[in-house]
């Protein structure tokens, strides 16, 4: 296997990226509480990105959010997917500046399911690395 490899890759952003969360769990945990709020960051060493995860609630309890937020220099991008059980709403915005090129919700009638939510946020991060390598190969 290469240093490129779709494995490695992942195993090295498990690492990278789980490691801290597992550890506020466990110490929250030593302290009798459970974190209703944790942020991993990923700086992708290729394209200079920014990248900032979060989440709130527990999924046992049927409300839950999860945010992320994608930065290049004065560019951001952001995606907000908040559920209950009786619905979903989600949140895009992309801003250049302090000017909003994108800015717009859903509401969905359903809760998505936490596999649901991870692959929304994982297809929009994945889209707003295109969309740079896109725009850096202009």
């Amino acid at each position: 296997m290469n240093d490129r490899s779709p494995i490695l890759c992942t195993l090295r952003r498990t690492l990278v990226t789980g490691l801290p969360t597992l550890l506020s769990v466990v110490l929250a945990g030593a302290a009798g509480t459970i974190p209703m709020f944790a942020t991993r960051s990923v700086a992708a060493e290729s394209d200079d990105l920014m990248v900032e995860v979060s989440k709130r609630g527990t999924v046992s309890s049927g409300t839950f959010a999860k945010e992320v937020s994608i930065r290049k220099g004065a560019r951001e991008w952001f995606m907000m997917i908040e559920v209950t059980p009786e619905n979903t709403v989600v949140v895009r915005q992309e801003k250049d500046n302090e000017t909003y090129i994108v800015d717009e919700s859903e509401n969905h009638d359903r809760a998505m399911t936490s596999g649901e939510v991870d692959a929304a946020i994982d297809a929009f991060i994945n889209g707003v690395k295109a969309q740079v390598k896109t725009e850096k190969q202009k």
